[in-house]
């Protein structure tokens, strides 16, 4: 018989089910009627005494199916939210839960909801049920009845051991943030928690390829020598293998920027465009501009500098007391966006100061905010008959205007400019990345060789 529990609530799970090892944690939603897509997450992170995961391969999602010691097996990632009975399902073996664990945590993500403007009002018959997996039946059951009108995070339950019982309290809280914030509550400082709790020796399982996304360690320095063997792999795919260019990289350091260089999300992605630059350039070398209301240009970057070249060249990139400072460098530019004045200056610099035949890839990073339209595009057009290719970035902002309709730009004699947003740079993958800046890169040179902008091989 199925017991049903309201919000905080308890169930004994040993106790009323004594000889029962192996549950099945069954999660459901529905997503109303005409709404978009919505992309939901379940989540489980297994704790110790101290509510910190022993180890982070203890934290089972969409990119690691399952723990080190086997107890918890994810059913997988089912983006829709389709269907009546579960949506996700969590396997548990309590048999087999290292005894250093001590709760078990079930939440449920919207992905990238904040960007999206989605959240949890949408969501409608959402609910957490455990049951026996040999046999199906129920043995209890939750069901939010909550409004949660701006949350795009759940904990649903918790399973927790009490006096040697296993057992289950219905929680519902709802948070407005992402699965970020449920890794940085459990998985904070991993290393020293890792020192402190002595777990047994069992074995750890690799986890499974994410297909989703891919959550960079901006702590930890590239391997530049395997970032470039991924740019390798997608030159060959591309035809261009063997295409010598220069690189450059302008990077948007406008106020609303402040988070992403504070974060460390902008040296990672410098990190990653410096191999593109190692294997494309003649001498290696990456130029680097940063703009804001105006521009500038700082050191030419390499594989031997990059190592903190952020901090180094924009000032104070640190937390302090909580609150993000400033980079000094963005004091020095402005707050404001002004693309027409950076590329004019990019354009000096490759068709006049550093004139050459060589192809020039400019990979642009901007969050929006453009306001000088036509500036941008009589400058993109007056591009067009030199050999530079511009790669812009939309990096999780708005009102990107002339720059989402460069591909429909007209006045040009080629197509020189293409453009791509992504919500946040720390999880699109190495390969997701290089595949999008390089997309239309070679059909430009094609081009451009056939219209006598590019000397023809």
């Amino acid at each position: 018989m199925e017991t049903e529990l309201i919000k905080g609530a308890r169930f004994n799970l040993s106790k009323e089910a004594p000889n029962l090892k192996k549950v099945a944690i069954g999660l459901g939603w529905q997503v109303s009627q005409n709404r978009q897509p919505y992309d939901i997450d379940a989540s489980v992170f297994m704790l110790g005494l101290n509510n910190k995961v022993p180890n982070e391969k203890y934290f089972v999602f969409y990119n690691n199916l399952q723990s080190p010691d086997t107890s918890i097996k994810h059913s997988g990632d089912n983006r829709t939210g389709g269907g009546n009975g579960d949506d996700k399902t969590i396997y548990v073996d309590l048999s087999k839960v290292n005894p250093a664990i001590q709760e078990i945590v079930f939440v449920v993500t919207i992905h990238e909801g904040q960007e999206k403007n989605q959240s949890f009002s949408q969501i409608k018959h959402a609910f957490i049920k455990i049951y026996n997996q040999e046999t199906g039946n129920s043995l209890v059951r939750y069901n939010l009845r909550e409004n949660f009108a701006q949350e795009t995070a759940l904990e649903l339950g918790r399973l927790y051991k009490k006096d040697g019982e296993w057992r289950f309290r219905a929680v519902g809280e709802g948070y407005k943030s992402g699965l970020q914030s449920f890794v940085d509550k459990y998985i904070v400082d991993i290393k020293q928690e890792e020192s402190k709790v002595q777990t047994p020796d069992i074995p750890v399982i690799t986890p499974a390829k994410d297909t989703k996304t891919h959550n960079i360690d901006i702590t930890k320095k590239a391997d530049i020598s395997l970032l470039k063997t991924k740019v390798e792999i997608v030159l060959k795919k591309k035809g261009i293998n063997n295409v010598v260019a220069r690189v450059a990289l302008v990077l948007d350091i406008s106020g609303s920027m402040t988070n992403q260089y504070n974060s460390g999300a902008i040296q990672a992605f410098l990190e990653r465009i410096v191999p593109v630059a190692s294997r494309l350039d003649d001498d290696g070398k990456l130029n680097i501009w940063f703009f804001g209301s105006t521009f500038k240009r700082t050191r030419i970057v390499t594989e031997s500098n990059v190592d903190g070249y952020i901090q180094k060249e924009c000032g104070e990139t640190k937390r302090a007391l909580l609150v993000f400072k400033m980079p000094s460098l963005m004091l020095e530019l402005g707050g404001g966006n002004n693309e027409s004045l950076v590329i004019r200056d990019v354009i000096k610099k490759y068709t006049q100061e550093e004139a050459s035949k060589l192809p020039t890839l400019i990979v642009f990073l901007s969050d929006g905010g453009v306001t000088d339209e036509q500036g941008i595009k009589k400058a993109i057009v007056d591009a067009a008959k030199y050999p530079i290719f511009w790669q812009f970035v939309g990096l999780a902002g708005s009102n990107y205007g002339i720059l989402e309709k460069l591909d429909n730009m007209n006045g040009r004699i080629i197509d020189n400019a293409n453009f791509f947003h992504v919500d946040d740079l720390i999880k699109i993958t190495d390969e997701q990345l290089y595949e999008r800046l390089l997309n239309e890169f070679p059909t430009w040179i094609k081009e451009a060789r056939a219209k006598g902008i590019l000397s023809a091989l």
